[in-house]
């Protein structure tokens, strides 16, 4: 068992001071630290001396120590030569070199990094390569020394030594495994410890009193081994400064600025590879995210000297350069982003859109998950890179704005900028809480830019209401009128086509669209769609003629008609919701819709009046006594009409059915006043009789219709008892009537039924003078009658040539007596 001083054999030490503990070595972390102060370049036997003095200190050591053996009193420790001997057996072989960028041999990271090592120490690099074997690391007792001297300083590479059990000697791993091993886990350590520890202070390492040269610096910033480049660099900036200073010949200032231009090509190349780094950190590999922290310390260092006249870079300095460069790398990230032209995609700009908000979230998920934590606070590197963000995106969308034609495109930039870009979809995503929570969310849009774009949605939907309007007329001209296809009907029997959805799915559409957008905008856009479809009514009804006028099918005529009345008035209820927010507009659209209704109407109204027409003006004619045919065709023609009626939605089926019988009873009632025969014989019972039950025909008929004029039934009854009357008396009694309920008769209409009555004389007049006193009586004249039962004052009497006697008082004839 070997004694407590040859336990404690000297060996010198190297930049860190590692200890095996898988080997069993166990020292009291409170009692031993070793520092990096220590620079161990002094032989063994100097301080041999030293350790004697701190001999009993050390027994309680050494005890613990793994070169122990197992019996604490043991008498058989070896000797001071033996110890020597087995110190050199026990010596670790060398670690491979690390690279310049390795996390464990930056100087960076070696100045406020402390962790625990779970792994043997490495090895004096002097030991001869036959003695490199794998064997348990001897405590460096000089170390101790210098630790109990110097107790509570901090070790040079920050690295604290941590005992572990006394364990078996045992069969080690080959050196390249554990150098290997060791090398990955002490990265992995820093690396987790960087990532929460990176304080905003910095002790940046010595600066060497010798610089590199130009050549070998310039290959540094190449190779991107940034601190050791900006070392030389400052050792180069400080040697320059100095020597100007004590320049004094003309050659020495030659040499000056010949250095003066070095270090500014120097300053160039290292402020072109950190842009280059930080343009393109969201690329980085995890390895490599050590780069950024260089970056930040290089321009912190350099912030220190902005007052220097050497190194500056512009008027933002460093730190704005930094910010210029993530911007270009925001720049470069959402140009990367998949843009189609519009005859590749006709949604390019939607597709766009939604690649572009993945993008940025994605970027800035990275940038909170790893960027962010690659820089001291100061830097604020999430909310630089969401403003970066702001900026960016915003001078992208002006430039895709100018590509934009298509109505979809319009709405699909607006409803980007508005509802997408500031919702959990892209800058409030729950994956970038909290950090986004204090972050401003919105775009960096040029004042005016959204008015203007909303403007040209708005030209846009107008201009896209006119060209689908225009399609309606080309389709309903091709599909309809062209090839003379009857229209359809619809669930409840009326005559439909689908011109009225087509264009109120157009109009909601868009005003759902703009709603989801901004409310104010919805009105805009019905405004605008309303303004564009006021026009629709005249340009459709010019079109309808034309293409119409050579449809020889007057029976499919009334039915497109019939279709286009229902059609408009269902589209004329569906834009009465817009009242409220479009009322001039709506207001506008309604007369236009009214007047083209009119208009289908009265071409029908005439359309029906020519077909009866003739067989009307040959009713109380010689023929129509004695044949029916003509109001057969009459009768015919009408049940035709209430077929058509039936086709349409009310309440413009009621107005033309009303209309039509009107129509057809002052047309009927007009034949009598034409003067064109007279009942002789007796006729008049057998008119009176046909004249009836044809009344009845017609009155019966437009009751099916659903006429509104049933103010018109009595007419037809009163002409027939005064055509069919008996005697004076009875003929006075059925004018009462008549003039009760048509107080507009003159008395020229009466004197044309009882001409076609055939009655002459003295009874006439005395019937004429009756009507005379009983409208009298009554109250009733032309003027003061009810305006609405205006039958007889629509109605003309036509002169005839009669005899000058027929209507000569009755008083007149008596000298023609046998008495007078």
């Amino acid at each position: 068992m070997p004694s407590d001083n040859q336990m404690a054999e000297m060996e010198e030490p190297g930049d860190k001071a590692e200890v095996n503990t898988t080997q069993g070595l166990m020292v009291d972390p409170s009692s031993l630290k070793f520092t990096s102060e220590n620079n161990g370049n002094t032989h063994i036997a100097k301080k041999r001396g030293m350790i004697k003095q701190f001999r009993e200190s050390m027994r309680l050591v050494g005890e613990k120590s793994p070169l122990a053996y197992n019996s604490k009193g043991s008498s058989n420790r070896p000797n001071s030569s033996e110890m020597t001997s087995l110190n050199h057996q026990l010596v670790s072989p060398p670690s491979p070199s690390l690279s310049a960028c390795s996390p464990v041999t930056s100087p960076v990271k070696s100045q406020n990094v402390s962790f625990q090592s779970e792994e043997g120490g490495e090895s004096a690099e002097n030991s001869p390569p036959s003695q490199r074997k794998p064997s348990r690391t001897p405590l460096d007792t000089s170390a101790i020394g210098d630790t109990l001297l110097k107790k509570g300083a901090s070790f040079r590479r920050g690295l604290r030594l941590v005992g572990s059990k006394i364990i078996k000697s045992e069969q080690l791993p080959s050196v390249t495994e554990i150098t290997l091993e060791k090398k990955e886990r002490v990265e992995e350590q820093v690396r987790e410890k960087e990532k929460v520890e990176i304080t905003e202070s910095y002790t940046p390492p010595e600066i060497p009193l010798t610089p590199l040269s130009v050549m070998q610096i310039s290959q540094l910033i190449e190779k991107e081994v940034l601190e050791e480049a900006h070392l030389n660099l400052l050792s180069l900036r400080q040697e320059f400064q100095l020597e100007r200073k004590e320049c004094t010949d003309e050659s020495s200032s030659m040499e000056l600025a010949k250095k003066e231009k070095d270090l500014s090509i120097l300053y160039g190349n290292l402020l072109d590879k950190v842009k280059e780094i930080v343009r393109n950190s969201s690329s980085l590999l995890n390895d490599n995210k050590d780069l950024l922290l260089y970056v930040a310390r290089v321009i912190q260092e350099e912030e220190k000297r902005e007052s220097e006249p050497v190194g500056i870079v512009g008027s933002g300095g460093w730190r704005g350069a930094w910010r210029e460069a993530v911007s270009e790398g925001v720049q470069a990230n959402i140009k990367r982003v998949n843009l189609e032209s519009p005859e590749q995609n006709a949604s390019w700009l939607a597709v766009h859109l939604g690649l572009l908000g993945k993008a940025i979230t994605e970027d800035l998920e990275k940038v909170k998950g790893e960027l962010q934590g690659s820089y001291p606070p100061s830097f604020n590197v999430f909310s630089t890179y969401v403003n970066c963000y702001h900026v960016a995106v915003s001078q992208h969308l002006r430039k895709l704005q100018q590509q934009v034609t298509h109505l979809k495109d319009y709405y699909a930039l607006l409803d980007w900028i508005i509802n997408r870009y500031e919702s959990e979809k892209i800058m409030r995503s729950p994956s970038l809480r909290p950090e986004m929570e204090a972050e401003n969310t919105g775009l960096c849009l040029e004042e005016g830019f959204l008015d203007k774009l909303k403007e040209k949605f708005c030209m846009r939907v107008k201009e896209d209401m006119r060209t689908s309007l225009g399609k309606i007329l080309e389709l309903e001209s091709a599909d309809m009128w062209g090839g003379e296809t009857p229209p359809k009907t619809d669930d409840e029997n009326f005559f439909n086509c689908d011109i009225h959805m087509d264009i109120w799915t157009k109009v909601k559409s868009n005003a759902v669209n703009a709603k989801t957008i901004d409310a104010n905008l919805e009105m805009r856009v019905v405004s605008s769609c309303l303004e564009e479809l006021q026009h629709f009514p005249k340009q459709f009804e010019v079109e309808f003629r034309n293409c119409c006028n050579s449809v020889e099918n007057l029976s499919l005529w009334a039915e497109y008609k019939i279709t286009y009345i229902n059609c408009f008035t269902a589209l004329k209820e569906h834009m009465e919701s817009y009242r409220e927010s479009c009322p001039n507009q709506l207001d506008h659209l309604s007369r236009e819709v009214d007047v083209l209704v009119h208009n289908l109407l009265q071409g029908l109204e005439d359309q029906y009046k020519n077909n009866v027409g003739p067989y009307l003006r040959r009713m109380m004619t010689r023929k129509w006594l004695s044949v029916d045919e003509d109001f057969q065709q009459l009768y015919s023609r009408t049940e035709k009409l209430s077929q058509y009626s039936s086709k349409m939605r009310p309440p413009y089926a009621q107005m033309f059915v009303s209309s039509m019988h009107y129509y057809v009873v002052k047309e009927y009632v007009s034949q009598l006043m034409k003067n064109n025969y007279t009942c002789k014989n007796r006729k008049h019972d057998k008119a009176a009789i046909k004249m009836r039950v044809q009344w009845d025909k017609l009155k019966d008929l437009f009751e099916e219709m659903k006429t509104t004029n049933d103010w018109l039934h009595p007419v037809g009854d009163h002409l027939s008892d005064i055509i069919g009357g008996k005697n004076e008396r009875d003929i006075k009694n059925h004018v009462a009537h008549l003039v009760m309920d048509y107080p507009d008769i003159s008395k020229k209409h009466l004197i044309a039924v009882l001409y076609f009555r055939g009655l002459r004389g003295r009874e006439k007049q005395e019937i004429l003078h009756y009507l005379t006193v009983l409208k009298k009586d009554l109250g009733t004249t032309r003027n003061n009658g009810d305006k609405r039962r205006g039958l007889f004052s629509d109605i003309q009497v036509t002169n005839t040539n009669t005899s000058c006697l027929a209507d000569m008082p009755f008083s007149c004839f008596s000298f023609l007596q046998p008495d007078s």
